[in-house]
């Protein structure tokens, strides 16, 4: 009798606890599904940055190495006159060749280049810095300028140079086989139009003009590079503010852009990235990876990786 007694108590004491256990599961609440992270804007921010600042350093290697603008120009037609005023027609206007500074103009109302991209406001070289003074041109080693702005705005973007330098790093005699190369320091903020925020940037870069052996392409020293016809390979990092405001950082590697690969025939001379990788972080969220691919393609896209989630991309 008492061991049936004790097995019924057990039983009841056992019954019991199932129900306190399944009262106290029906209280505690679900967690919340964590939202999948596909943001992306933060970066296009980034390759926003790297073009921008790419074409200006495109431009300044143009100007210090022959007194043109071939690539960025919207007529081919330009002329020089004796005070060393070069116009280039019909909208921009380049300074002070043959001194240590230079500066490019593109006026007031919007100057279309022929990578399809409208500019107003000053770029300013000054190469006053390199060493020996005869290094004038973008070309030679030791080679150093300093870039500035004063508002200048590419299709609607502000452009704040705060500084930028560049320094041509190749060994003086240039061993056969060794190519061209600068190294890239910038600190640069861009205003987005229509409230969209602002990015701020910093690099530490390296470049190489990887096709210097090239004849057609680099002539020797006494002659100016031909950019139409150039190679280009950027290594190095970047931080900054994204457009919202979060802190990030950035590794490029291996980024190629061939100025022979002109997707657009409307904007020849718009040359995107076409290899390569941009390995971003913004704030304590998920690294994006953008690649750009192999040089066997030439085109606009790349692709973008979020957690193991890749999506194709259109560069602006």
């Amino acid at each position: 009798m008492k061991t049936k007694k004790l097995i019924l108590s057990i039983a009841v004491l056992l019954i019991s606890g199932c129900v306190v256990l399944s009262s106290c599961k029906k209280k505690t609440k679900d967690p919340e599904p964590v939202a999948e992270d596909i943001e992306q804007e933060s970066s296009l921010d980034n390759n926003l940055a790297e073009n921008t600042m790419n074409d200006v350093e495109a431009m300044v290697a143009q100007v210090s190495d022959d007194g043109t603008l071939s690539t960025y120009r919207s007529n081919l037609h330009s002329t020089e006159g004796l005070s060393g005023l070069l116009a280039v027609s019909p909208c921009a206007t380049i300074s002070g060749i043959g001194t240590s500074t230079v500066s490019i103009n593109f006026g007031t109302s919007g100057c279309l280049g022929t990578d399809g991209r409208t500019r107003t406001g000053i770029l300013i070289f000054d190469f006053s810095t390199s060493t020996p003074s005869t290094a004038i041109h973008y070309r030679n080693p030791g080679f150093r300028l300093n870039i500035s702005s004063q508002n200048y705005v590419v299709d609607g973007y502000q452009v704040n140079i705060i500084n930028k330098t560049v320094s041509n790093t190749t060994p003086p005699a240039l061993p056969v086989g060794v190519n061209l190369s600068w190294s890239v320091t910038a600190n640069v903020s861009i205003v987005k139009p229509n409230n969209g925020g602002t990015i701020t940037w910093a690099c530490n870069r390296t470049k190489e003009l990887i096709n210097t052996s090239d004849p057609n392409c680099y002539k020797g020293q006494g002659i100016a590079i031909d950019w139409t016809k150039a190679q280009i390979k950027i290594n190095g990092t970047s931080q900054g503010v994204n457009s919202k405001g979060e802190n990030y950082t950035c590794t490029a590697t291996n980024l190629i852009r061939y100025f022979t690969c002109a997707p657009d025939p409307n904007r020849p001379h718009r040359h995107p990235f076409i290899a390569g990788t941009l390995s971003y972080t913004p704030g304590s969220r998920a690294t994006r990876l953008v690649d750009f691919g192999s040089v066997s393609s030439c085109d606009f896209s790349a692709s973008l990786t979020i957690n193991g989630q890749t999506k194709t991309i259109t560069l602006p």
